[in-house]
Parts: structure tokens; sequence; C-alpha cells
């Protein structure tokens, strides 16, 4: 449903023209930097990432209310960047194609001067719909987002989570398949941002539509997000489904979601990070490991929650003898469908020290 291909943005100082063709000059910003990116039809994706690796520059993108320096940028089956042109200003065809793109943005952006109602028409007035079917779809999706009683106030009798909800009307007016959201809960507490985030899910799966959203927070990922993608300075550095991500040894994003600590108590340990996932969340794994081999484990840390419906955990274990002494129990455990790293440890040999997933603890933007 969106793709990206070779997406790059490079903003240039005032008054710059850059360099030659090819070229880049010390002063300018490289917001994105070859960035490939597939969401899936009917799927919600996650970008996430700290300030400043190019996100917010991503999503702007993919509606081309940034124009992209080079790359594509196709959205169900049309390629955007063929129809930007030349000029500064987008064309019947661009418009067109945006009226099937939703925007919710992180502050709003509603117009205090209009009633509710007001505010979900105004996209419907651009597209030259009449009064009456006007007011009959905003009332309409104001009935979807639960603010059907709110129609006639203003934004300012609003409490944050409202004005969020206008704003997701707003953007589903024009019957979008895709609804991009730009750090939507950032400024929502955490209660409201749980109910925000439950109705995406619900307009998701109504409505069928994609939904591409841009978050620093790793709750949210974990609870919506049926994909995920990490970004740092301006690419895409991992990127999967949230399950494949749980089941990839030393991914980032699956140490990030599911954090577990503790350190070997001796260098003649073992340390084994394991993740569950669908029926074997509920089996005593662990213990059928210990009596089978009779050895002694130490659980140095856990994690469990709930990701996309499904349970999900991570464990951090400890093994008597080093990894030579541990190939065996280490295969039980793979055997039974869990994800198993060995930390500290490659796929050729062991190494010294601990893996780390530093991971997103920034603010917005």
């Amino acid at each position: 449903m969106i793709t990206t291909s070779g997406l790059t943005k490079v903003y240039h100082p005032h008054g710059s023209r850059g360099g030659a063709p090819g070229t880049r000059t010390p002063q300018e910003i490289v917001a994105l930097d070859g960035v490939d990116l597939h969401v899936r039809e009917g799927e919600v994706y996650g970008v996430i990432g700290q300030s400043g690796a190019g996100k917010s520059s991503l999503i702007r993108c993919v509606n081309l209310l940034e124009r992209p320096t080079s790359g594509t940028v196709t959205v169900d089956g049309r390629d955007l960047t063929a129809l930007a042109g030349r000029g500064a200003r987008a064309g019947r065809e661009l418009r067109r194609a945006r009226s099937r793109i939703g925007m919710v943005f992180q502050h709003f952006n509603l117009l205090s001067s209009r009633t509710v109602q007001a505010n979900v028409e105004l996209p419907l007035e651009i597209l030259g719909l009449s009064g009456k079917e006007r007011s009959r779809k905003a009332l309409e999706l104001l009935d979807l987002v639960g603010l059907g009683d709110r129609a006639k106030a203003y934004p300012a009798q609003l409490s944050g989570g409202q004005k969020q909800r206008v704003g997701i009307a707003r953007a589903l007016a024009g019957d979008p398949k895709v609804l991009l959201s730009d750090e939507a809960t950032s400024a929502l507490d955490p209660d409201t941002t749980r109910s925000i985030l439950r109705l995406l899910r619900d307009l998701n799966q109504q409505l069928g539509l994609t939904v591409l959203l841009i978050t620093h927070e790793m709750d949210v990922v974990k609870s919506v997000c049926d994909s995920a993608a990490l970004m740092e300075r301006g690419r895409i550095v991992e990127s999967g489904t949230v399950s494949e991500l749980l089941a990839t040894p030393g991914s980032r994003l699956a140490g990030a979601l599911f954090p577990v600590g503790g350190r070997a108590t001796g260098e003649d340990r073992t340390v084994v990070d394991v993740t569950f996932h669908g029926d074997a969340a509920t089996r005593p794994v662990i213990s059928e490991l210990a009596r089978t081999y009779n050895i002694d484990i130490s659980i140095l840390g856990a994690a469990m929650d709930t990701v996309a419906g499904r349970q999900v955990g991570r464990m951090r274990i400890e093994l008597p003898g080093r990894y030579e002494d541990n190939v065996v129990p280490v295969g039980f455990l793979r055997e039974q469908g869990l994800g198993v790293d060995v930390v500290g440890v490659t796929d050729d040999a062991p190494a010294a020290g601990a893996q780390t997933s530093p991971l997103v603890k920034e603010g917005a933007k």
C-alpha cells in the first residue's frame, strides 16, 4: 500500500543553492538517506526513533507535504513523486491522490473559530460537497470517533483527547485508504493515549485502513503495531513484523519492546535471552528444561505483555557452565519454538561482553 524507494530529503541552509549535482555541502542537513519502506495493505506500521532520526520528514514525504530530493513514493499503486511535477504548488492529480491519504497531527491543528462539526467539514468543503452532504458526513464521522454529542462545541471546550478525536474524524473525511499519524499521542496523558490507540486500531479493523504512524514511544508499537521500523540518522536500520522481530536474535527493537536486565554472576556462566510468543507463552518450558537436563537455572529478569493481541514475553536466564557446555540445552529451547539469543555469543564463536539495546529515550522529533 505504501512503498518508498531510495527516498532522500536534503535541507539546504536559507539562501544556499547547494553544490553540483550528486555532491553535498557541509551545511546541508540530510534528513532522509536512501529510505526503503514497504507497508502492506491493512496493517498498522510504526516508525520509531530518537529525535532527529528523520521520522517526521519521512511521513511528510509520504504524502508529498515535503518534496523528496530523490527517490520515489508509491501509495495505493500510484507514484506520487511522478505526480508532483516541477512547480511549487501541487497539481490537480496530486491533490486528488492526497485526498485518499488522511493525516493526523501531533498538535491537532484545529481552527479555534470553528465548531467541532465545522472543523470536520473543512476538507469536505475543499472537495466541493454540498452543505447537506458535509453535515451528514461530519456527523457520521463524529459518531464513529465517539464525539457525536460534541458537534456544536468549540475546540477550547474540549480535552486533549477529544481534540485528537476531532483531528482523526477530519482525517477520515475524504474516505482515505491510508491514515498517517505524526506523533498523534505524544501530547496526551497515558490513559488518553491508550484510548486513542484503541480508536486507531478499531478504525484499522472496521474501515480496512492502512495506518502508518510515527512515534518515539515503545508502548505505542507494543499496543497497536503489526510491523515496525527503527530509524537512525535518516536511515531504516531494522524493520519487520513485530512477531518476526521478537523471534530475531539480537533485534534491538525486540530488546527495547521487552527490556530485560541482569548480568552473568561469573565467567563460567551462560546468559540466554528467551522470547515466548503464541502457545509457548503459557507453557512451563523453563521448568521442563531444568528437569530434562537436571540443571539449576537462575532467572535474571523477565517481562510479559500483550502485543497486537498476542501474549508475548522475554526472559533472561543464566545456565551453569560456559556456552560450549550448554549447546544441547540451548538447542532444546530452540526446538520448543522459542526465540533464543545467547548474550555475548555470535553465530560463529563465543565473544566477551554482553549485548545491549539502547533505543528510544528522547522526546518527539
